[in-house]
Protein backbone atom coordinates (compact mmCIF):
# COMPACT_ATOMS: atom_id res chain seq x y z
CA UNK A 1 0.00 0.00 0.00
CA UNK A 2 1.73 3.55 -1.29
CA UNK A 3 1.82 5.96 2.31
CA UNK A 4 1.53 9.24 1.75
CA UNK A 5 5.06 11.54 1.12
CA UNK A 6 6.02 13.67 3.99
CA UNK A 7 5.85 16.81 3.24
CA UNK A 8 9.07 19.06 3.80
CA UNK A 9 8.93 21.90 6.14
CA UNK A 10 9.31 24.61 3.78
CA UNK A 11 6.39 22.90 1.64
CA UNK A 12 3.97 23.25 5.02
CA UNK A 13 5.40 26.51 5.39
CA UNK A 14 4.36 27.77 1.86
CA UNK A 15 1.50 26.14 2.52
CA UNK A 16 0.55 28.25 5.16
CA UNK A 17 -3.04 30.06 5.44
CA UNK A 18 -1.06 32.95 6.89
CA UNK A 19 -3.37 36.15 8.34
CA UNK A 20 -2.54 39.84 8.10
CA UNK A 21 0.54 41.10 10.55
CA UNK A 22 -1.98 43.85 11.03
CA UNK A 23 -4.58 40.91 12.46
CA UNK A 24 -2.07 39.18 14.14
CA UNK A 25 -1.54 42.66 16.70
CA UNK A 26 -5.17 42.45 17.07
CA UNK A 27 -5.19 39.76 18.81
CA UNK A 28 -2.79 41.42 21.15
CA UNK A 29 -4.63 44.44 21.37
CA UNK A 30 -1.42 46.63 19.77
CA UNK A 31 -3.44 49.16 17.47
CA UNK A 32 -1.90 49.85 14.11
CA UNK A 33 0.01 52.51 14.51
CA UNK A 34 1.75 50.82 16.60
CA UNK A 35 3.00 48.33 14.07
CA UNK A 36 5.81 49.21 11.31
CA UNK A 37 5.36 46.63 8.82
CA UNK A 38 7.74 44.69 6.43
CA UNK A 39 5.08 43.20 3.65
CA UNK A 40 2.05 41.89 4.90
CA UNK A 41 3.73 39.17 7.25
CA UNK A 42 6.21 40.72 9.62
CA UNK A 43 6.44 44.15 11.31
CA UNK A 44 8.00 45.97 14.22
CA UNK A 45 6.41 46.82 17.63
CA UNK A 46 7.34 50.59 17.81
CA UNK A 47 9.18 51.51 20.86
CA UNK A 48 6.89 54.23 22.51
CA UNK A 49 3.99 51.61 22.26
CA UNK A 50 6.43 49.40 24.83
CA UNK A 51 6.70 52.28 27.14
CA UNK A 52 2.92 52.25 27.23
CA UNK A 53 3.10 48.80 28.88
CA UNK A 54 5.38 49.80 31.48
CA UNK A 55 2.61 49.93 34.38
CA UNK A 56 0.83 46.64 33.45
CA UNK A 57 1.19 42.91 35.20
CA UNK A 58 3.31 40.39 33.95
CA UNK A 59 2.17 37.11 32.27
CA UNK A 60 4.03 33.89 33.18
CA UNK A 61 7.35 33.06 32.12
CA UNK A 62 8.21 29.66 30.72
CA UNK A 63 11.27 28.53 29.65
CA UNK A 64 12.13 25.69 27.30
CA UNK A 65 15.92 24.10 27.08
CA UNK A 66 16.61 20.32 25.89
CA UNK A 67 19.24 17.69 26.22
CA UNK A 68 22.25 18.13 24.77
CA UNK A 69 22.31 17.80 20.88
CA UNK A 70 22.97 15.33 18.72
CA UNK A 71 22.70 14.70 15.22
CA UNK A 72 19.66 13.17 15.44
CA UNK A 73 17.74 16.18 16.71
CA UNK A 74 16.20 17.34 19.90
CA UNK A 75 13.31 19.96 18.19
CA UNK A 76 13.81 22.50 20.66
CA UNK A 77 12.37 25.52 18.31
CA UNK A 78 9.95 23.08 17.61
CA UNK A 79 8.74 22.26 20.69
CA UNK A 80 8.87 26.36 21.87
CA UNK A 81 5.89 26.46 18.82
CA UNK A 82 4.19 23.92 19.61
CA UNK A 83 3.90 24.03 23.37
CA UNK A 84 2.92 28.31 22.07
CA UNK A 85 0.38 27.12 20.09
CA UNK A 86 -1.05 24.41 22.34
CA UNK A 87 -1.57 27.07 25.14
CA UNK A 88 -3.37 28.70 22.80
CA UNK A 89 -5.55 25.72 22.12
CA UNK A 90 -6.50 25.28 25.35
CA UNK A 91 -7.84 28.80 25.80
CA UNK A 92 -4.86 30.66 27.27
CA UNK A 93 -3.82 33.51 26.12
CA UNK A 94 -0.09 32.94 24.84
CA UNK A 95 2.99 33.63 22.67
CA UNK A 96 6.15 32.40 21.83
CA UNK A 97 9.60 34.88 22.08
CA UNK A 98 12.83 32.67 19.92
CA UNK A 99 15.92 34.47 18.30
CA UNK A 100 16.16 34.92 15.10
CA UNK A 101 18.56 32.29 12.88
CA UNK A 102 21.48 33.16 11.85
CA UNK A 103 22.81 32.84 8.48
CA UNK A 104 25.94 30.74 9.38
CA UNK A 105 23.60 27.54 10.46
CA UNK A 106 21.02 28.38 7.67
CA UNK A 107 23.44 27.78 5.14
CA UNK A 108 25.96 25.31 7.10
CA UNK A 109 24.59 21.91 8.90
CA UNK A 110 21.04 23.50 10.05
CA UNK A 111 19.55 24.58 6.73
CA UNK A 112 17.00 26.89 9.01
CA UNK A 113 15.39 27.12 12.28
CA UNK A 114 12.24 28.50 12.34
CA UNK A 115 10.43 25.08 14.22
CA UNK A 116 9.56 22.32 12.06
CA UNK A 117 6.86 20.03 10.58
CA UNK A 118 3.13 21.60 12.17
CA UNK A 119 4.95 23.24 14.70
CA UNK A 120 6.90 26.04 12.64
CA UNK A 121 7.16 30.67 12.59
CA UNK A 122 6.16 31.89 8.96
CA UNK A 123 7.25 33.65 6.59
CA UNK A 124 9.94 30.58 6.77
CA UNK A 125 11.95 31.82 4.21
CA UNK A 126 12.23 35.50 5.45
CA UNK A 127 12.72 34.35 8.90
CA UNK A 128 15.95 32.43 7.68
CA UNK A 129 17.21 34.55 5.48
CA UNK A 130 17.34 38.12 5.65
CA UNK A 131 13.85 38.93 7.73
CA UNK A 132 13.86 42.63 8.81
CA UNK A 133 17.75 43.38 8.58
CA UNK A 134 18.49 43.09 12.47
CA UNK A 135 21.51 40.94 11.63
CA UNK A 136 22.72 43.28 9.39
CA UNK A 137 22.70 46.35 11.74
CA UNK A 138 24.08 44.94 14.38
CA UNK A 139 26.85 43.49 11.91
CA UNK A 140 27.60 47.15 10.57
CA UNK A 141 27.52 48.63 14.08
CA UNK A 142 29.89 46.29 15.01
CA UNK A 143 32.12 46.74 12.15
CA UNK A 144 31.79 50.30 12.26
CA UNK A 145 33.59 50.47 15.59
CA UNK A 146 36.04 48.66 14.23
CA UNK A 147 36.51 50.96 11.13
CA UNK A 148 37.03 53.67 13.33
CA UNK A 149 39.70 51.85 16.18
CA UNK A 150 41.92 51.54 13.02
CA UNK A 151 40.89 55.23 11.56
CA UNK A 152 41.75 56.77 15.03
CA UNK A 153 45.45 54.80 14.79
CA UNK A 154 45.84 56.25 11.46
CA UNK A 155 45.31 59.83 12.26
CA UNK A 156 48.01 59.76 15.29
CA UNK A 157 46.55 57.73 18.09
CA UNK A 158 45.24 60.57 20.75
CA UNK A 159 44.59 57.77 22.84
CA UNK A 160 47.90 56.36 22.91
CA UNK A 161 46.44 52.90 22.49
CA UNK A 162 48.62 49.97 22.21
CA UNK A 163 48.17 48.02 19.14
CA UNK A 164 49.31 44.99 20.13
CA UNK A 165 46.15 45.06 22.81
CA UNK A 166 43.64 46.05 20.55
CA UNK A 167 41.08 43.25 21.39
CA UNK A 168 38.23 44.53 19.42
CA UNK A 169 37.76 41.75 16.72
CA UNK A 170 35.52 42.54 13.35
CA UNK A 171 32.84 39.90 12.15
CA UNK A 172 30.10 38.40 9.97
CA UNK A 173 27.19 36.66 9.61
CA UNK A 174 28.53 33.47 7.78
CA UNK A 175 31.03 30.34 8.77
CA UNK A 176 33.97 31.32 6.99
CA UNK A 177 37.06 29.48 9.16
CA UNK A 178 39.38 31.56 6.66
CA UNK A 179 38.79 34.55 8.53
CA UNK A 180 39.03 33.52 12.02
CA UNK A 181 42.86 35.14 12.37
CA UNK A 182 43.71 37.59 9.80
CA UNK A 183 46.46 40.29 9.55
CA UNK A 184 44.73 43.77 8.31
CA UNK A 185 46.26 47.10 6.81
CA UNK A 186 48.61 45.81 4.53
CA UNK A 187 50.26 47.68 1.73
CA UNK A 188 52.20 50.41 2.91
CA UNK A 189 51.79 53.26 4.65
CA UNK A 190 48.40 54.64 2.67
CA UNK A 191 46.21 51.69 4.42
CA UNK A 192 47.21 52.15 8.08
CA UNK A 193 49.33 50.17 10.39
CA UNK A 194 49.73 46.47 10.10
CA UNK A 195 48.19 44.27 12.98
CA UNK A 196 47.06 41.23 13.41
CA UNK A 197 42.42 40.81 13.90
CA UNK A 198 40.50 38.41 13.09
CA UNK A 199 36.35 37.98 12.59
CA UNK A 200 33.76 35.97 14.76
CA UNK A 201 30.48 35.48 13.42
CA UNK A 202 27.66 38.07 13.84
CA UNK A 203 25.90 36.04 16.81
CA UNK A 204 28.94 36.13 18.74
CA UNK A 205 29.16 40.13 18.69
CA UNK A 206 29.34 41.94 21.64
CA UNK A 207 26.87 44.08 19.82
CA UNK A 208 24.42 41.40 19.70
CA UNK A 209 24.50 40.56 23.17
CA UNK A 210 24.28 44.32 23.97
CA UNK A 211 21.39 44.86 22.08
CA UNK A 212 19.87 41.12 23.56
CA UNK A 213 20.34 42.70 27.16
CA UNK A 214 19.38 46.38 26.78
CA UNK A 215 16.39 48.12 28.13
CA UNK A 216 15.73 50.88 25.80
CA UNK A 217 17.33 52.98 22.75
CA UNK A 218 19.33 55.29 25.74
CA UNK A 219 20.49 52.07 28.20
CA UNK A 220 21.87 50.42 24.56
CA UNK A 221 23.89 53.46 23.62
CA UNK A 222 25.26 53.51 27.57
CA UNK A 223 26.35 49.86 26.89
CA UNK A 224 27.48 50.62 23.47
CA UNK A 225 30.15 53.68 25.17
CA UNK A 226 31.14 50.99 27.59
CA UNK A 227 32.58 48.64 25.33
CA UNK A 228 36.17 48.02 26.24
CA UNK A 229 38.16 47.93 22.72
CA UNK A 230 41.55 47.47 23.97
CA UNK A 231 44.22 49.00 26.20
CA UNK A 232 46.66 51.84 26.45
CA UNK A 233 50.57 51.15 26.83
CA UNK A 234 49.92 51.93 30.44
CA UNK A 235 47.22 48.95 30.80
CA UNK A 236 43.64 51.40 31.34
CA UNK A 237 40.91 49.75 28.97
CA UNK A 238 39.95 52.00 26.43
CA UNK A 239 36.24 52.36 25.56
CA UNK A 240 33.62 52.66 22.31
CA UNK A 241 32.61 56.00 24.40
CA UNK A 242 36.30 57.31 24.30
CA UNK A 243 36.37 56.36 20.43
CA UNK A 244 33.48 58.45 20.04
CA UNK A 245 31.62 55.47 18.00
CA UNK A 246 28.76 54.92 19.98
CA UNK A 247 26.17 57.46 18.96
CA UNK A 248 26.49 56.29 15.59
CA UNK A 249 26.37 52.59 16.56
CA UNK A 250 22.82 53.55 18.32
CA UNK A 251 21.68 54.83 14.96
CA UNK A 252 22.45 52.06 13.11
CA UNK A 253 20.68 49.55 15.94
CA UNK A 254 17.87 52.15 16.27
CA UNK A 255 15.40 50.06 14.34
CA UNK A 256 17.20 46.87 14.97
CA UNK A 257 16.04 47.48 18.51
CA UNK A 258 12.73 47.31 17.99
CA UNK A 259 11.13 43.30 18.69
CA UNK A 260 9.86 41.87 15.26
CA UNK A 261 6.15 40.23 15.16
CA UNK A 262 5.45 37.01 13.19
CA UNK A 263 2.67 34.28 13.87
CA UNK A 264 2.71 30.50 14.00
CA UNK A 265 1.34 28.46 11.41
CA UNK A 266 -2.01 28.32 13.22
CA UNK A 267 -1.56 32.26 13.16
CA UNK A 268 -0.58 32.61 17.07
CA UNK A 269 1.51 35.50 17.64
CA UNK A 270 5.26 35.02 18.30
CA UNK A 271 8.35 37.56 18.77
CA UNK A 272 11.68 36.75 16.83
CA UNK A 273 14.58 39.14 18.12
CA UNK A 274 17.71 38.71 18.64
CA UNK A 275 20.23 35.68 18.10
CA UNK A 276 23.52 35.27 20.09
CA UNK A 277 24.57 31.52 20.22
CA UNK A 278 24.64 30.03 23.26
CA UNK A 279 27.63 27.85 22.78
CA UNK A 280 29.78 30.96 22.36
CA UNK A 281 27.47 33.63 23.15
CA UNK A 282 24.37 34.32 25.86
CA UNK A 283 22.04 32.20 23.85
CA UNK A 284 18.47 33.86 24.40
CA UNK A 285 16.36 35.81 22.56
CA UNK A 286 16.38 40.05 23.48
CA UNK A 287 14.95 41.44 27.00
CA UNK A 288 12.71 44.02 25.17
CA UNK A 289 10.68 40.75 23.18
CA UNK A 290 10.40 38.90 26.48
CA UNK A 291 9.32 42.23 29.42
CA UNK A 292 6.99 43.09 25.82
CA UNK A 293 5.27 39.93 25.53
CA UNK A 294 4.98 39.30 29.63
CA UNK A 295 2.83 42.21 29.22
CA UNK A 296 0.89 41.80 26.56
CA UNK A 297 -0.56 37.72 27.21
CA UNK A 298 -0.62 35.70 30.50
CA UNK A 299 2.08 33.01 28.97
CA UNK A 300 5.64 33.51 27.72
CA UNK A 301 7.17 30.47 25.89
CA UNK A 302 11.11 31.24 25.21
CA UNK A 303 13.69 29.26 24.59
CA UNK A 304 17.47 28.86 25.19
CA UNK A 305 20.02 27.91 22.91
CA UNK A 306 21.50 24.06 22.77
CA UNK A 307 21.69 22.15 25.98
CA UNK A 308 20.54 23.18 29.57
CA UNK A 309 24.26 23.33 30.58
CA UNK A 310 24.38 26.06 28.09
CA UNK A 311 21.40 27.39 27.16
CA UNK A 312 19.28 27.52 30.09
CA UNK A 313 22.33 28.15 32.47
CA UNK A 314 22.93 31.87 30.24
CA UNK A 315 19.35 32.44 30.77
CA UNK A 316 19.27 32.32 34.07
CA UNK A 317 22.19 33.19 35.33
CA UNK A 318 22.99 36.33 32.78
CA UNK A 319 19.39 37.26 30.90
CA UNK A 320 17.32 36.40 34.10
CA UNK A 321 19.71 37.79 36.84
CA UNK A 322 20.28 41.61 34.71
CA UNK A 323 16.74 41.80 33.54
CA UNK A 324 15.19 40.98 36.59
CA UNK A 325 13.23 38.34 34.91
CA UNK A 326 11.30 35.39 37.60
CA UNK A 327 10.99 32.50 35.14
CA UNK A 328 7.69 29.66 36.49
CA UNK A 329 8.51 26.75 34.63
CA UNK A 330 10.99 25.17 32.71
CA UNK A 331 10.29 22.32 29.75
CA UNK A 332 13.48 19.95 29.15
CA UNK A 333 12.69 18.53 25.38
CA UNK A 334 14.34 15.14 24.49
CA UNK A 335 14.12 12.75 21.96
CA UNK A 336 14.35 8.72 22.02
CA UNK A 337 16.61 9.39 19.42
CA UNK A 338 19.13 11.93 20.88
CA UNK A 339 18.50 9.37 23.77
CA UNK A 340 20.04 6.62 22.26
CA UNK A 341 23.19 8.16 21.18
CA UNK A 342 23.44 10.15 24.23
CA UNK A 343 23.51 6.26 25.21
CA UNK A 344 26.32 5.20 23.15
CA UNK A 345 23.62 3.96 20.23
CA UNK A 346 25.28 4.59 16.80
CA UNK A 347 23.54 7.23 14.20
CA UNK A 348 22.49 3.89 11.96
CA UNK A 349 20.61 1.96 14.60
CA UNK A 350 18.48 4.78 15.60
CA UNK A 351 15.57 2.91 14.03
CA UNK A 352 16.10 0.03 16.01
CA UNK A 353 14.57 -0.49 19.23
CA UNK A 354 17.23 -0.63 21.82
CA UNK A 355 15.89 0.53 25.63
CA UNK A 356 18.80 -0.13 27.09
CA UNK A 357 20.24 2.75 24.78
CA UNK A 358 17.73 5.19 25.89
CA UNK A 359 17.93 4.33 29.69
CA UNK A 360 21.72 4.60 29.34
CA UNK A 361 21.08 8.05 27.35
CA UNK A 362 18.73 9.03 30.67
CA UNK A 363 21.36 9.84 32.79
CA UNK A 364 22.11 12.59 30.31
CA UNK A 365 18.34 13.84 30.83
CA UNK A 366 18.73 13.13 34.33
CA UNK A 367 21.72 15.55 34.83
CA UNK A 368 19.90 18.41 32.75
CA UNK A 369 16.79 18.02 35.08
CA UNK A 370 18.80 18.20 38.36
CA UNK A 371 20.26 21.64 36.75
CA UNK A 372 17.36 23.26 36.44
CA UNK A 373 16.17 22.01 40.07
CA UNK A 374 18.95 23.90 41.20
CA UNK A 375 17.92 27.19 39.84
CA UNK A 376 14.88 26.59 41.84
CA UNK A 377 11.97 26.44 38.85
CA UNK A 378 9.81 23.81 38.31
CA UNK A 379 10.52 21.27 35.58
CA UNK A 380 8.59 18.88 32.90
CA UNK A 381 9.95 16.84 29.91
CA UNK A 382 8.72 16.69 26.74
CA UNK A 383 9.08 13.44 24.76
CA UNK A 384 9.52 15.00 20.87
CA UNK A 385 7.86 12.49 19.65
CA UNK A 386 9.65 10.32 16.18
CA UNK A 387 7.46 7.68 14.16
CA UNK A 388 10.15 5.35 14.93
CA UNK A 389 9.87 5.66 18.54
CA UNK A 390 8.62 2.32 20.26
CA UNK A 391 5.88 2.13 23.44
CA UNK A 392 9.23 0.44 25.34
CA UNK A 393 11.16 3.29 24.64
CA UNK A 394 8.77 5.57 25.57
CA UNK A 395 7.86 4.14 29.01
CA UNK A 396 11.53 3.82 29.90
CA UNK A 397 11.74 7.44 29.64
CA UNK A 398 8.48 8.41 31.82
CA UNK A 399 9.77 5.84 34.26
CA UNK A 400 13.00 7.20 34.53
CA UNK A 401 11.77 10.70 34.96
CA UNK A 402 9.46 9.79 37.58
CA UNK A 403 11.86 8.03 39.64
CA UNK A 404 13.70 11.99 39.18
CA UNK A 405 10.58 13.20 40.50
CA UNK A 406 9.54 14.66 37.25
CA UNK A 407 7.04 13.95 34.57
CA UNK A 408 7.28 13.38 30.98
CA UNK A 409 4.63 13.95 28.43
CA UNK A 410 4.68 12.70 24.97
CA UNK A 411 4.44 15.13 22.42
CA UNK A 412 3.55 14.73 18.22
CA UNK A 413 3.46 18.90 17.96
CA UNK A 414 5.73 17.78 14.99
CA UNK A 415 3.19 15.58 12.88
CA UNK A 416 0.12 17.24 14.47
CA UNK A 417 0.21 20.83 15.35
CA UNK A 418 -1.38 22.29 18.99
CA UNK A 419 -3.93 19.16 19.15
CA UNK A 420 -0.38 16.72 19.81
CA UNK A 421 1.03 18.69 22.61
CA UNK A 422 -2.21 19.60 24.23
CA UNK A 423 -1.41 17.53 27.35
CA UNK A 424 2.22 19.43 27.77
CA UNK A 425 0.17 22.23 27.49
CA UNK A 426 -2.27 21.77 30.43
CA UNK A 427 0.10 20.13 32.52
CA UNK A 428 3.07 23.44 31.78
CA UNK A 429 0.21 25.89 32.62
CA UNK A 430 -0.71 24.35 35.91
CA UNK A 431 2.94 23.67 36.52
CA UNK A 432 3.45 27.60 36.13
CA UNK A 433 0.37 28.50 38.38
CA UNK A 434 1.04 26.76 41.22
CA UNK A 435 3.71 29.61 41.79
CA UNK A 436 6.52 27.05 42.93
CA UNK A 437 9.25 28.59 41.58
CA UNK A 438 11.79 29.73 43.96
CA UNK A 439 13.99 31.12 40.80
CA UNK A 440 17.72 32.47 42.02
CA UNK A 441 20.94 32.42 40.19
CA UNK A 442 23.71 29.74 40.83
CA UNK A 443 26.39 32.17 42.17
CA UNK A 444 26.38 36.06 43.89
CA UNK A 445 27.49 38.27 42.33
CA UNK A 446 30.03 39.41 44.78
CA UNK A 447 31.70 36.06 44.00
CA UNK A 448 35.36 36.19 42.40
CA UNK A 449 35.36 35.88 38.63
CA UNK A 450 37.19 32.36 38.88
CA UNK A 451 35.04 31.28 41.36
CA UNK A 452 32.20 31.76 39.23
CA UNK A 453 33.51 30.18 36.59
CA UNK A 454 34.30 26.92 39.09
CA UNK A 455 30.43 27.04 40.33
CA UNK A 456 29.40 26.70 36.92
CA UNK A 457 31.99 23.58 35.81
CA UNK A 458 31.76 21.48 39.32
CA UNK A 459 27.75 22.44 39.44
CA UNK A 460 26.91 22.44 36.01
CA UNK A 461 29.32 20.16 34.57
CA UNK A 462 30.19 18.04 37.08
CA UNK A 463 33.80 18.67 36.24
CA UNK A 464 36.48 18.77 38.70
CA UNK A 465 38.48 20.71 38.24
CA UNK A 466 39.09 23.81 35.92
CA UNK A 467 42.17 24.65 34.18
CA UNK A 468 43.75 28.09 33.98
CA UNK A 469 47.17 29.37 33.09
CA UNK A 470 48.65 32.17 35.60
CA UNK A 471 48.18 34.69 32.38
CA UNK A 472 44.24 34.00 32.61
CA UNK A 473 43.85 34.24 36.28
CA UNK A 474 45.97 37.38 36.26
CA UNK A 475 43.60 38.84 33.46
CA UNK A 476 40.44 37.70 35.80
CA UNK A 477 42.25 39.30 38.88
CA UNK A 478 43.34 42.80 36.71
CA UNK A 479 39.20 43.27 35.45
CA UNK A 480 38.07 42.56 39.65
CA UNK A 481 40.43 45.27 39.97
CA UNK A 482 39.01 47.36 37.50
CA UNK A 483 35.70 46.60 39.32
CA UNK A 484 34.42 43.98 36.70
CA UNK A 485 34.43 41.54 39.64
CA UNK A 486 30.44 41.53 40.06
CA UNK A 487 29.77 40.84 36.52
CA UNK A 488 28.38 37.13 35.35
CA UNK A 489 30.41 34.85 33.17
CA UNK A 490 29.09 33.65 30.01
CA UNK A 491 30.91 29.94 29.23
CA UNK A 492 31.87 29.48 25.39
CA UNK A 493 32.05 26.05 25.36
CA UNK A 494 30.89 22.42 22.83
CA UNK A 495 27.47 21.94 22.96
CA UNK A 496 27.22 18.41 22.33
CA UNK A 497 28.62 17.53 25.68
CA UNK A 498 28.94 18.45 29.77
CA UNK A 499 32.29 18.58 29.24
CA UNK A 500 34.64 20.39 26.71
CA UNK A 501 35.24 17.16 25.11
CA UNK A 502 32.49 17.37 21.85
CA UNK A 503 32.60 12.98 22.23
CA UNK A 504 32.31 12.71 25.09
CA UNK A 505 28.71 12.06 25.65
CA UNK A 506 25.81 11.16 28.23
CA UNK A 507 26.66 12.45 32.24
CA UNK A 508 30.52 12.24 32.19
CA UNK A 509 32.10 13.13 35.22
CA UNK A 510 35.85 13.04 36.28
CA UNK A 511 37.12 15.99 33.77
CA UNK A 512 38.84 19.00 33.69
CA UNK A 513 37.44 22.14 31.93
CA UNK A 514 40.40 23.98 29.91
CA UNK A 515 40.27 27.63 29.55
CA UNK A 516 41.76 28.60 26.58
CA UNK A 517 41.20 32.48 26.52
CA UNK A 518 38.80 34.95 28.19
CA UNK A 519 37.30 38.09 26.95
CA UNK A 520 35.70 41.31 28.78
CA UNK A 521 31.88 41.92 27.63
CA UNK A 522 31.67 45.32 29.99
CA UNK A 523 29.04 47.03 27.64
CA UNK A 524 27.21 43.16 27.83
CA UNK A 525 28.01 42.94 30.94
CA UNK A 526 29.53 39.56 31.24
CA UNK A 527 33.04 38.05 30.70
CA UNK A 528 33.05 35.81 28.32
CA UNK A 529 35.33 32.36 29.06
CA UNK A 530 36.10 30.08 26.22
CA UNK A 531 36.63 26.69 27.18
CA UNK A 532 38.39 23.91 25.00
CA UNK A 533 38.17 24.10 21.26
CA UNK A 534 35.07 26.06 20.45
CA UNK A 535 35.50 28.28 18.31
CA UNK A 536 33.64 32.35 17.89
CA UNK A 537 34.04 31.58 13.95
CA UNK A 538 32.67 28.27 13.04
CA UNK A 539 33.53 26.83 9.76
CA UNK A 540 31.59 25.16 6.78
CA UNK A 541 30.83 21.48 7.01
CA UNK A 542 32.00 18.93 4.05
CA UNK A 543 28.97 19.23 2.64
CA UNK A 544 27.14 22.55 3.83
CA UNK A 545 23.33 22.91 3.36
CA UNK A 546 24.13 26.05 0.62
CA UNK A 547 25.07 22.93 -2.11
CA UNK A 548 21.25 21.93 -2.25
CA UNK A 549 19.50 25.82 -1.52
CA UNK A 550 18.31 27.67 -4.41
CA UNK A 551 15.21 28.85 -6.90
CA UNK A 552 12.90 26.85 -8.44
CA UNK A 553 11.45 27.46 -11.93
CA UNK A 554 9.15 29.65 -10.24
CA UNK A 555 11.18 31.54 -7.98
CA UNK A 556 10.90 29.79 -5.29
CA UNK A 557 13.59 28.68 -2.39
CA UNK A 558 14.18 25.45 -2.06
CA UNK A 559 16.40 23.87 0.06
CA UNK A 560 15.79 25.24 3.25
CA UNK A 561 14.65 22.20 5.40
Amino acid sequence: MPTTPVKSDIEIARAADKKSIWEIGKTLDIPGEALLPFGNDKAKISADFIKELEGRPDGKLILVTAINPTPAGEGKTTTTVGLGDGLNRIGRKAMICLREPSLGPCFGMKGGAAGGGYAQVVPMEDINLHFTGDFHAITSAHNLLSAMIDNHMYWGNELDIDQRRITWRRVMDMNDRALREVVAALGGVANGFPRQGGFDITVASEIMAILCLSNDLKDLQKRLGDIVIGYRRDRTPVTCREIKADGAMTVLLRDAMQPNLVQTLENNPAFIHGGPFANIAHGCNSVVATRTALKLVDYVVTEAGFGADLGAEKFFDIKCRKAGLHPDAAVIVATIRALKMNGAAAREDLATENVAAVTEGCLNLGRHIANVKQFGVPVIVAINHFLTDTEAEIAAVKEFCEEEGTEAVLCRHWAEGSAGVTELAEKVAELADEGHSQFAPLYRDEMGLFQKIETVAKRIYRADEVLADKTIRDQLHQWEEAGYGHLPVCMAKTQYSFSTDPNLRGAPTGHGVPIREVRLAAGAGFVVVICGEIMTMPGLPRHPAAETIGLNEDGEVVGLF
